[in-house]
């Protein structure tokens, strides 16, 4: 496999600032994951017929996919970034920022599910995984071969010294905890380095597919791809907000 590195990107992906279509496909696993919520949520108020969000396969699968995109956007973006010339003092910036919010998301979970509180979600992943993906930026083709061993290592070898936190944070064990987010490092940082490898492979081959124009009902989607983190942080509190000023308008009196 070629160990090309993905610094030698070509000048239409490095000298582009923002890229739209990459953007959009992360806009789009935002607004997924602002409706799964909100039906979550309704489900959490009892607003809804009730439903199973940790076993239903309706919903499980949906979760899957919307973290995968995820993943896979952060991990292309990374890749991208490097590409760029991102430096150090601008990674550990959003690093810290990412895990700021981690923590944020701790606490409130902590509020709102004291007995299954987030204490290694999307966001705490995403914070190790970044810096476990940072050095493997250069593994090129590579990249492929790892991520497809990340996904599977834990399909394969599962021991119940790993049930426990903090190793469970791992992926390899035996059951899932009881917490209401956990993206444990395996599988899931088999996709961030899959996002890596394939914006490596289309800067090479086909950049025109990271940078080229998008139609314009489809703009706005960038430019909200383009606030992933901010988005993440306030549509709970948003959504959950909405449903609580909503209960109180129905059951208040009607005047007269």
């Amino acid at each position: 496999m070629s160990t090309r590195s993905s610094t030698d990107s070509p000048p239409q992906v490095a000298k582009t600032g923002r890229l739209d279509r990459l953007d959009a496909l992360r806009a789009l696993a935002m607004l997924w994951m602002a409706a799964y919520h909100f039906a979550f949520d309704l489900n959490h108020f009892q607003l809804m017929p009730r439903q199973n969000f940790y076993v239903d396969p309706f919903w499980t699968l949906q979760r899957t996919c919307i973290l995968s995109l995820f993943l896979f956007c952060a991990g292309a973006g990374q890749a991208l970034a490097v590409a760029r010339g991102q430096d150090g003092a601008r990674f550990w910036r959003r690093w810290a920022q990412i895990a700021g919010c981690a923590a944020l998301v701790s606490l409130g979970s902590m509020l709102m599910f004291p007995r299954s509180w987030i204490y290694f979600g999307v966001l705490h992943g995403m914070a190790v995984m970044l810096i476990l993906c940072r050095p493997l930026v250069r593994a090129g083709a590579w990249l492929w071969l790892l991520g497809a061993l990340a996904v599977v290592l834990p399909l394969l070898v599962r021991y119940p010294v790993f049930d426990a936190p903090p190793l469970n944070v791992l992926g390899l064990a035996t059951r899932k905890p009881v917490t209401e987010d956990w993206v444990p490092l395996l599988p899931w940082l088999g996709v961030m380095l899959w996002g890596m490898a394939a914006a490596q492979t289309l800067a090479h081959r086909a950049p025109a597919a990271l940078g080229g124009p998008l139609p314009g009902p489809l703009r706005p989607l960038a430019t909200l791809g383009r606030w992933s983190l901010s988005f993440y942080m306030l549509h709970q509190p948003v959504l959950i907000g909405a449903i609580l000023v909503w209960q109180v308008l129905v059951r208040a009196p009607v005047p007269g």
